[in-house]
């Protein structure tokens, strides 16, 4: 009953990344992690784990099941929660650190 009734509790939390800036601490990690690019494009996407990451270069918008958009760029260390279902708009090729857990 219990596990039912936190599966109902998840399915009605809302899901929204945090946008912001890094700390200096943050930006020195973040060069330690594995980069990912990608052109201009549209895509859908699920993050079945949390990931944290810092943007290098480009321009994009995420927007998540309740059609929320939340707008990133260079220089933005993004947390996306895991569980979050969206769709990324990416406006200006995107290179990015990130890391997953």
């Amino acid at each position: 009953m219990a596990l039912l009734i936190y599966t109902f509790c998840l399915s009605l939390q809302i899901m929204e990344p945090t946008i912001r800036k890094p700390s200096s601490e943050e930006k020195e990690q973040a060069q330690q992690w594995p980069i990912w690019e990608k052109e201009e494009s549209e895509f859908p996407w699920e993050y079945t784990q949390p990931e944290k990451c810092l943007i290098i270069e480009g321009e994009f918008v995420v927007t998540n099941e309740e059609g929320k958009e939340f707008h990133a760029s260079a220089g933005d260390y993004v947390v996306f929660p895991a569980g979050m279902k969206c769709r990324w708009d990416i406006t200006k090729a995107v290179k990015k650190h990130y890391q997953f857990g």
